[in-house]
């Protein structure tokens, strides 16, 4: 945990934001596998983490705006708890290091969520994302479960995010940690990419690389030689010469922030011709994109620059054409361009998305778009000072999209179908960096992870041998 000081200061500036009644921070629970007593690696709540801190499950905390009183909830082990988990601390112990004023068992929390009801008093939850936690909600609050989400406080979701987009100092530093394992996960990639080597056993690696620094993956590690999936976390092919692998994968600090960071490199250690032209149209993107970034500059316009320097690229290689401008604005580029350009990051690899990605990554000044592959922009507002988000444009192609605009005959003005036929196997090619916007401008967080076309090549060259 942080120093005590940091868990009190955000309690209070969260309670400036809000006008009257009881915040409710629900922690996580345990989340059985297969059966109760087997259960998935436990991952505290966020927001819990941010406002509380202690990483243990089945905590609830409360902030009383109106008594100026924090409260954490939670109970003692008992001997057959300590017999399988070992002694841990008090809940009181706990409370003493979040800087709560008092700390009760969980029975006591229904009956002070039941007297403040009594009292007309609101009580301000976020939006559940786990079934357990709804359904809790619903015992705490008497709130229908098929009302529960619908009922969750818009005024809080505004001020957690307000809150969590800054990052502080101590937090910054935990996302280079995070960063820096992730470096060593690809860094591994790059060497273990040779024909013949399962996707399985480079991602299992990698994955094992996190655990080994005592933190899991950010994210599940996504690793193919079919990069045109833009997901995808499959993991059973075989590694054939010349085939482009595209690894993004991240970490997690032991404060559970966290790193997201992809790389594309060619299996064999060498890029063929059209993947070194197609890399560095992509690299120019990222790499103008970080220039871009600062405080003030909407990322849905440095986004759109991205798309505008990639579908130049594209028409130098033939596979577009016409009025560049106008085709991005027509959304074009969207056919090998389809995502956004990045997200934010910090406690989540995709951060507060459980709190709405319209409200995290919008506002009533920059409103999303409904246009394809623009639509898919998470994060469009304006960057201020201290936001740490994710660049990461890409090139993708995509034989079922190409097949539906070719028959379609969309953008026919902007787009060779005819010669995109020899791309047909190409895969896809994404690079990604980690970023923090400055006062002046942006930097990119963490050891650097090898980049331009000789830095892969001269990485894989030295690791297969």
């Amino acid at each position: 945990m942080f120093n005590t000081s940091v868990y009190k200061a955000r309690r209070n500036e969260l309670r400036k934001d809000l006008s009257s009644g009881l915040i409710l921070l629900p922690g996580n629970v345990d989340s059985p596998m297969n059966y109760k007593a087997n259960t998935y690696h436990f991952r505290q709540d966020s927001s819990f983490l941010y406002f509380f801190g202690p990483d243990r499950q089945g905590l609830t905390g409360v902030i009383d705006i109106d008594d100026n009183k924090d409260i954490l909830f939670g109970d003692d082990d008992d001997l057959n708890d300590v017999i399988w988990m070992g002694n841990r601390q008090s809940i009181r112990s706990l409370g003493e290091k979040a800087g709560v004023d008092e700390s009760l068992p969980l029975s006591e929390l229904e009956k002070i969520l039941t007297q403040a009801r009594d009292k007309g008093r609101k009580v301000h939850y976020l939006p559940p994302y786990r079934a357990e936690k709804l359904l809790r909600i619903e015992n705490w609050t008497g709130i229908h479960h098929s009302k529960v989400e619908k009922q969750a406080s818009s005024e809080l979701i505004k001020a957690v995010i307000k809150l969590r987009s800054i990052k502080s100092p101590e937090e910054i530093a935990e996302i280079e940690k995070a960063v820096d394992i992730a470096h060593a996960m690809h860094i591994t990639a790059m060497k273990m990419a040779r024909p013949g080597i399962y996707e399985s056993e480079i991602a299992g690696t990698i994955e094992g690389i996190s655990l080994s620094h005592g933190n899991p993956v950010s994210f599940p590690v996504i690793l193919s030689i079919n990069g045109q999936i833009l997901h995808n976390h499959y993991h059973g092919n075989i590694l054939k010469k010349n085939k482009i692998m595209v690894t993004d994968a991240g970490s997690e600090s032991d404060m559970h922030y966290a790193s997201d960071i992809t790389r594309s490199v060619p299996v064999g250690g060498k890029f063929l011709p059209e993947q070194r032209d197609i890399y560095k149209i992509v690299l120019k993107a990222l790499q103008e994109s970080v220039k871009s970034a600062r405080p003030g500059i909407p990322y849905k316009d440095i986004h759109l620059k991205a798309a505008t320097i990639i579908a130049e690229g594209l028409k130098d290689l033939g596979l577009m054409k016409g009025d560049i401008q106008e085709a991005v604005s027509c959304g074009a580029h969207a056919l090998f361009f389809p995502h956004g350009l990045g997200h934010m990051l910090g406690l989540d690899a995709h951060d507060m998305e459980d709190l709405g990605e319209d409200n995290v990554g919008y506002d009533d000044d920059i409103p999303r778009s409904d246009q394809f592959g623009l639509a898919f922009l998470r994060l469009g507002r304006r960057l201020q000072k201290n936001f740490v988000l994710t660049v990461e444009p890409g090139i993708y192609f995509i034989p079922a999209l190409i097949d539906k605009w070719r028959s379609e005959k969309v953008f026919t003005n902007f787009i060779n179908y005819n010669n995109l036929e020899s791309y047909r196997d190409f895969g896809g090619i994404r690079i990604e960096d980690n970023v923090m916007v400055t006062s002046t401008g942006s930097r990119v967080l963490g050891t650097p992870v090898p980049q331009t076309v000789s830095e892969i090549e001269e990485t894989m060259v030295t690791g297969s041998c």
